[in-house]
């Protein structure tokens, strides 16, 4: 994209009329025109985004004939379609390739926006034609997904404050926008402490144990750093680098965990208590006694309890399983004279213990895993022999970024789908992680079919060389194309059920289903081939290779469950309790009581840079990976059972599933594809907790 700064007299002119969000764009798929899309035009797109969309609200609430589904409901669907057009583009560049101006307009912007939230969800006259509505929806004849959209439209007003008294309401607004900036605040700290955390080695020589690969590729970070003639190693958005598994110099190994343990912990230690304590009063004030009871009572998990009971049931075989796992490392790292296996040195020596134990060396592998093979013939590919679907890379239509590719999707009848836009390599201005993002989602009442967005950080590879994957990428690929085909496969009717509107602690169940195509032999044998000669991967090593993937379940389950149950102890205090003054302190004790502290085995997130608790709506919500993966190990057994190919199956799991988006309940989606409900013991087998 092309990034001008708004410079004197910018605001009026991108003011007029030729500011590109102000009208649909005539691109195909109404792919937004970023060509001719700049920074200036952001901000008073929103403005007239926002007042466009209250004055369409207030018409809604002061119509005097009687409230209708079509004259109330449907009428808010539509409503706000420069405000969705601005709010895609620019919250996708914010975490793609954010600049000083777009951090600073959504420091400005995210408080105007739940205060915009709020005026709509705390409309009384417009709540109350809601409400005269859901009274009677069972008589309005109503059909399936109009009847479901009433009742979640309703619902949300409710939960969002519409039945708050004066001053209940007031001080909810006060919340909103306080967490609109603080969350805006801590994705800034977030990004800032990650560049700043990351480590420079003046010699390659440093890097030893590290592929060629993947040396070239910290030469190349550092020259687009301004680092020419270094070495820099980028952090990652987890706490566990991917390096640590190969670099044979353990203080360089320690150097990059510390750094990656300690980011933002200053800046945002303190802003994640007084977000945690905001949202506990918030909670309370809307009727529940913790934000955990809040967000879960909306999700399919139901209460607090049951995701207490769920990650409580899993603590003590997960702990255990690391404790042998560590073990068997210390053993290894006796062998080098170390006394004590410390965190920064499990990686490493987990890899040593799998290569000899399975004869399996994972860097060694990376050159079978090269990006553009990966892609087209193991991603693309397992979605043609699921769903039929095909792919057309469309150079003619311009991304936002020169990275970023878009494909034209066509399904199996040869009918055009969507555009998929693949966005693959780290760069400064991207935050770290991977994700996927909407920025135009199908409604059949809107006329629009899918434009989705999938954002990795690979390391940029040296110029002229191929980019080399890990296993760890390889997985990341296929995870987020699973929810770009939950956002393709969209069929419904209204924008709020489009894609991956659904809930939370189900939304990663399509994604993780995914996953399972890049061991499926017939797929695995596609792609993994060497980059330079093309043979592809020995049989044998195949075999290995996929039982050492079970070997580190403990590390991984205790990994991923400290920052679940991390999650889970900031969002379960009550508005009484005092406010954390330390978060580290806090950090500690809440692992401790959880019965989750294994200190070799950090959490996959820190507060200081758990992005998706604290930036990224799943506040309460982290525990939604696991709990989505009991129903992925249900599929992915479903998948191989019942004397259906694999064609069919993608087909079944498509229509009854991926397809329906929101506009059904969820669990019923599952028990349409399962036969019934889902079941806890393939999980435990699949991660050895039984």
């Amino acid at each position: 994209m092309t990034v001008f700064r708004q410079g004197p007299g910018a605001r009026n002119v991108a003011a007029m009329s030729d500011n590109p969000f102000f009208s649909p764009s005539t691109l195909e798929y109404e792919l937004p025109p970023f060509a001719e899309i700049r920074e200036e035009h952001y901000r008073p797109a929103f403005e007239r985004g926002m007042a466009d969309q209250l004055a369409e609200t207030a018409a809604i609430a002061a119509n005097s004939e009687p409230p209708t589904f079509d004259n109330t409901v449907v009428a808010l669907e539509r409503s706000g379609a420069v405000l969705r057009r601005v709010s895609a583009v620019f919250f996708n560049q914010d975490s793609s390739d954010t600049t000083p101006g777009v951090q600073e307009l959504d420091a400005e912007i995210s408080p105007l926006l739940a205060a915009h939230a709020d005026a709509i969800h705390l409309d009384a006259a417009l709540f109350a034609r809601l409400d005269t509505l859901h009274e009677a929806r069972h008589g309005l004849g109503l059909d399936p997904e109009s009847l479901r959209l009433l009742e979640r439209r309703h619902t949300a007003f409710v939960r969002a404050g519409a039945r708050l008294d004066a001053d209940g309401q007031r001080r909810l607004r006060e919340i909103n926008a306080e967490l609109a900036a603080d969350s805006a605040a801590f994705r800034r700290n977030t990004h800032a402490a990650s560049l700043a955390g990351a480590v420079a080695v003046d010699s390659a020589d440093a890097l030893d144990g590290l592929p060629g690969a993947a040396v070239a590729a910290a030469a190349e970070n550092a020259r687009a750093l301004g680092q020419d003639g270094r070495w820099v190693l980028s952090l990652k958005n987890f706490s566990n680098q991917t390096e640590l598994a190969s670099l044979t110099d353990r203080s360089l190994r320690e150097r990059l965990l510390t750094a990656s343990l300690r980011r933002g912990l200053d800046t945002n230690g303190p802003l994640a208590a007084k977000m945690a304590a905001l949202r506990a009063e918030r909670a309370a004030l809307l009727g529940h006694p913790t934000h955990a009871s809040y967000v879960v009572a909306d999700e399919t998990a139901g209460t607090a309890g049951a995701v207490s009971a769920m990650l409580g049931r899993l603590v003590a075989p997960a702990v255990a399983n690391a404790e042998r796992e560590a073990a068997d490392l210390a053993a290894a790292a006796a062998a080098d004279g170390i006394d004590e296996l410390a965190a920064h040195d499990w990686a490493f020596y987990a890899e040593k213990v799998r290569a000899e134990r399975y004869e399996v060396d994972t860097a060694a592998l990376r050159p079978y895993f090269e990006l553009e093979r990966v892609l087209r013939d193991g991603v693309f590919f397992a979605a043609g022999l699921a769903y039929g679907l095909s792919f057309t890379e469309r150079p003619d239509l311009t991304a936002y970024h020169p990275d970023a590719r878009v494909f034209e999707v066509f399904d199996a009848d040869g009918s055009a789908l969507g555009l998929f836009i693949g966005d693959f390599h780290a760069r400064e201005s991207k935050r770290g992680g991977a994700w996927m993002n909407e920025l135009v989602a199908q409604s059949r009442l809107l006329g629009t079919r899918p434009v989705v967005v999938n954002n990795l950080n690979i390391a940029h590879p040296a110029p002229g060389e191929p980019a080399l994957l890990s296993w760890d990428e390889v997985r990341t690929l296929f995870h987020e194309f699973g929810h770009a085909l939950h956002g393709l496969f969209s069929d419904v009717e209204y924008p709020s059920f489009a894609g991956t509107e659904v809930p939370r602690d189900f939304v990663e169940f399509p994604s993780q289903v995914n996953e399972m195509w890049m061991t499926r032999p017939e797929v695995l044998a596609n792609y993994a081939r060497h980059h330079e000669s093309g043979e592809p991967l020995d049989p044998a090593v195949v075999r290995r290779m996929l039982a050492a993937e079970n070997y580190g379940q403990g590390f991984r389950t205790v990994e991923y469950l400290s920052a679940a149950l991390l999650d889970w102890a900031w969002h379960s205090r009550t508005a009484a309790d005092p406010l954390v003054e330390d978060a580290e302190a806090f950090e500690a004790r809440a692992l401790a009581e959880a019965g989750i502290a294994v200190a070799a085995v950090p959490p996959r997130y820190r507060t200081g840079y758990f992005n998706h608790v604290f930036s990224n709506g799943y506040s309460a919500g982290y525990y939604a990976y696991i709990w989505s993966e009991v129903l992925d190990a249900e599929t992915v057994e479903w998948f191989g059972t019942g004397g259906r190919g694999v064609r069919e199956s993608g087909q079944l799991f498509r229509e009854r599933l991926l397809s329906r988006g929101g506009s059904r309940d969820a669990l019923e989606c599952v028990r349409d594809v399962l036969g019934r409900g889902p079941e806890i013991g393939p999980l435990l087998a699949r991660r050895g907790l039984e």
